[in-house]
């Protein structure tokens, strides 16, 4: 594991890398804009991925490198995520661009400009809370490339049937909110809901060739 400042329009940048012996492709994963790279579905696939060939970059936004708790506007997010992209793309392998919840809307919006492989949308955020009015569906649906999205069975910015149809993929982890978090009630442990994640996200990279 290494990790790597890099300086961008938005301020400086922070990626974390998980690197795969024989790497086929880089899978850089975004956060949310309520937490870090730390968080239980990003922790897992950068523990899990680099053995399948799977370089797994984990990028820290300006805005929690500088310390600050509250995310910026999403154009500025853009920003920073476009400033990451070509140490990201140094390898001179795919780029698979990833991200939780305001970190898969950033991967979505930029993809075709960024020339990203696919697009991961962890936890994507179709709506607020109690908002179904409010919908984000177009920028998933104009993400342009293959696109897979994990979300919770019990996610409040959208649970698995709100979504619309169209041209992704999307896997249900049960009982999961939205930070993949499963009650002791349910019906699967944690660790299974984390072994889903991953599963679902080596198939998928498997199938893009």
């Amino acid at each position: 594991m290494t990790t790597q400042t890099v300086g961008t329009d938005a301020g400086d940048a922070r990626i974390t890398w998980h690197p795969a012996r024989n790497a086929r492709l880089v899978l850089a994963v975004g956060h949310g804009a309520g937490g870090g790279i730390e968080a239980r579905d990003l922790t897992a696939l950068a523990a899990a991925l680099p053995a399948h060939g799977v370089t797994v970059a984990l990028v820290e936004q300006p805005w929690r490198v500088a310390g600050k708790k509250v995310a910026p506007a999403p154009k500025t997010l853009d920003t920073g995520w476009r400033g990451v992209w070509p140490a990201l793309a140094e390898p001179g392998l795919p780029v698979i661009s990833g991200g939780r919840s305001a970190g898969a809307r950033v991967a979505c919006r930029t993809a075709v400009e960024l020339g990203a492989h696919a697009v991961l949308a962890l936890s994507f955020p179709l709506h607020p809370p109690g908002r179904p009015e409010k919908s984000r569906a177009a920028e998933l649906l104009g993400a342009g490339v293959p696109t897979l999205v994990v979300q919770g069975g019990n996610d409040p910015f959208g649970r698995p049937a709100e979504f619309p149809e169209g041209g992704f993929e999307l896997v249900e982890v049960a009982y999961g909110d939205h930070g993949f978090a499963v009650p002791k009630r349910a019906g699967l442990t944690q660790e299974r809901a984390l072994e889903i994640i991953t599963d679902a996200v080596r198939e998928w990279v498997v199938s893009l060739g």
